[in-house]
């Protein structure tokens, strides 16, 4: 009997993943900061140059992130070397503290719009960069040890 209730619940989990999604993946921040130094890298190919997607950067943080936004640089290289960067910004915290993003207990994933509708017509290695730039208000350095954020990460799906 636990045969079959453990049977049906996985086809259940199964048939009801994402079709959409494409790719994902995540690198962990050691001891939940992200060093200033530390550019996370990903690379990913064999993309459907027919399709369009949209993009986003995960972000998972705990509650040791001392800030209600956060800011980041993230490049985009496609296999001929074109390179796209982009500062962004993202809120993290409603103005009363509480956490934005999705998850139980002190650990919350944000999942952030990074490119809508893009195409990736080359074939080859594309490489995403993500590094953060934190700066405290009126300091013209950067944040060396970001507190906080667990996990860096980037999706991509099928855009409707």
């Amino acid at each position: 009997m636990r045969k079959i209730v453990f049977i049906g619940i996985l086809t259940v989990t199964l048939s009801s993943c994402d079709d959409t999604l494409v790719k994902s993946e995540f690198t962990a921040m050691g001891g939940a900061v992200w060093e200033k130094e530390n550019t996370v890298e990903f690379t990913f190919s064999e993309m459907d140059s027919t399709m369009r997607y949209d993009m986003f950067i995960n972000i998972r943080n705990d509650n040791t992130f001392p800030f209600n936004n956060l800011f980041l640089i993230a490049e985009l290289s496609s296999p001929t070397g074109e390179t796209t960067r982009d500062t962004l910004e993202y809120q993290m915290a409603q103005p009363d503290g509480t956490w934005l993003g999705k998850g139980y207990g002190s650990i919350k994933e944000n999942k952030l719009w990074f490119k809508e509708n893009i195409g990736f017509p080359e074939s080859g290695v594309y490489t995403l960069r993500i590094a953060h730039a934190m700066r405290k208000n009126g300091s013209v350095n950067g944040i060396e040890h970001l507190e906080g954020i667990t996990d860096v990460g980037f999706e991509i799906v099928k855009s409707n």
